[in-house]
């Protein structure tokens, strides 16, 4: 069985492009991973079929060249070298563009990758982007990209509007299940911003693939997300950002890695052997972090191997081995805030997205009983973002 031959809405747009885009300023959101399947740039693309109508790029958080490697470490305006264009950084002194920067441009292409995860905030760059584009009079053209992990699988709660942040602006479950140009359509008009928003559509692609199943290069969107394996465990691991457990980074394996020096094996083995872990082996392993939590200190802790991507789910995973791991081990702990511009929320309820899921935790609860006490929320989802599936 062959590959499918999967374009991306980048090739599709430079295939069939609007006839307003050859006299129109374009700006473009995007980053390394904004590539076509030959790897080509979005930047170089636009530059060849537009001549001259590029005139400012913008870039979301971890730079233009993604080279930031974590929360909070924010990017300057700059001048890409190449082009000599503007780069107006949307993560740094504002994540909302501002009158001077849409000045420059007409239209607002955007052709950033997603990792399928409610906390990514590229989504929430692109939802910045919509509302200044309907204040301003400007056009959204979204280039559409793969869900890496799939676009049948939903999981988790959805978001609480009190916990809404940076990392989870509006009431979707942590595992989405849509393109990232879905969640435009669904952002545009569930959300009521309402700009003039344009989305190109890939060709070839189907709801269930994965993203080593597309024929696609993977172009890290971030530096913690090497690989598509990185994607598929971070809907649950990255929920390890709002504790004193290393989630992996500073080594070649983020979120497939995670664990913290006071961790003990022996104390977790029964623990481990008495929950369903489906689709998953839990390898202990011990790593030493060259970067972030626990810099330089040997961590006990486990490498996820995901053996069945049909049946593993990520969120209820790490929300068992969270309860695992507070039921025995007094060391473990909440991170306090600031996170994500965030200075009074706890981290770990604005990544959960709901504070009871977090007590839920503390005080021993069956999570498979959590798990089924957000079930009826997220039937409601899936049936009312199935209005716009494009695919």
């Amino acid at each position: 069985m062959t590959t499918p031959k999967i374009l991306t809405g980048l090739e599709s747009l430079m295939a069939s492009p609007p006839k307003e885009l050859f006299n129109t300023r374009m700006g473009l959101l995007c980053n390394p991973a904004s590539v076509d399947s030959r790897i080509n740039h979005a930047k170089a693309c636009l530059h060849q079929r537009f001549p001259g109508a590029l005139t400012a790029l913008f870039s979301p958080q971890h730079g233009f060249f993604a080279e930031k490697q974590d929360n909070m470490i924010e990017s300057d305006h700059m001048v890409d070298p190449v082009s000599g264009l503007p780069v107006f950084s949307l993560y740094g002194e504002t994540r909302m563009p501002t009158p001077a920067m849409f000045d420059k441009i007409d239209t607002l292409v955007i052709d950033i990758q997603d990792v399928g995860t409610r906390v990514y905030t590229f989504i929430y760059t692109m939802a910045h982007c919509m509302e200044a584009a309907r204040r301003f009079n400007k056009k959204i053209i979204v280039c559409d990209r793969p869900n890496p992990i799939n676009g049948t699988t939903t999981e988790g709660n959805c978001l609480a509007p009190e916990y809404a942040s940076f990392v989870g602006r509006y009431p979707i479950p942590m595992r989405h299940g849509l393109t990232i140009g879905e969640l435009a359509l669904f952002f545009n008009s569930r959300f009521g911003i309402d700009c003039d928003l344009e989305v190109i559509p890939m060709t070839g692609w189907k709801r269930g693939m994965r993203f080593d199943e597309t024929g696609l290069p993977w172009v890290p969107p971030s530096p913690n997300m090497p690989t598509p394996a990185t994607a598929a465990v971070y809907p649950g691991q990255v929920l390890l950002e709002g504790t004193n457990l290393s989630e992996g980074r500073g080594t070649t394996q983020p979120f497939e890695l995670f664990g913290a020096p006071f961790i003990r094996h022996q104390a977790l083995r029964p623990y481990l052997l008495k929950n369903r872990f489906p689709g998953v082996f839990l390898r202990e392993t011990l790593f030493e972090p060259t970067s972030n939590k626990w810099r330089g200190e040997p961590c006990f802790g486990y490498q996820i191997h995901v053996t069945d991507f049909s049946t593993y789910r990520p969120y209820a995973t790490t929300l068992k081995l969270l309860g695992a791991i507070i039921a025995t081990h007094p060391e473990f702990a909440w991170t306090p805030p600031p996170y994500e511009y965030e200075y009074e929320l706890t981290p770990i309820d604005m990544l959960i997205g709901d504070g009871r899921i977090r007590r839920r935790l503390e005080d021993g609860s069956d999570m498979d009983d959590v798990e089924r006490s957000w079930q009826d929320e997220l039937d409601a989802f899936i049936e009312d973002c199935r209005g716009v599936w494009l695919y």
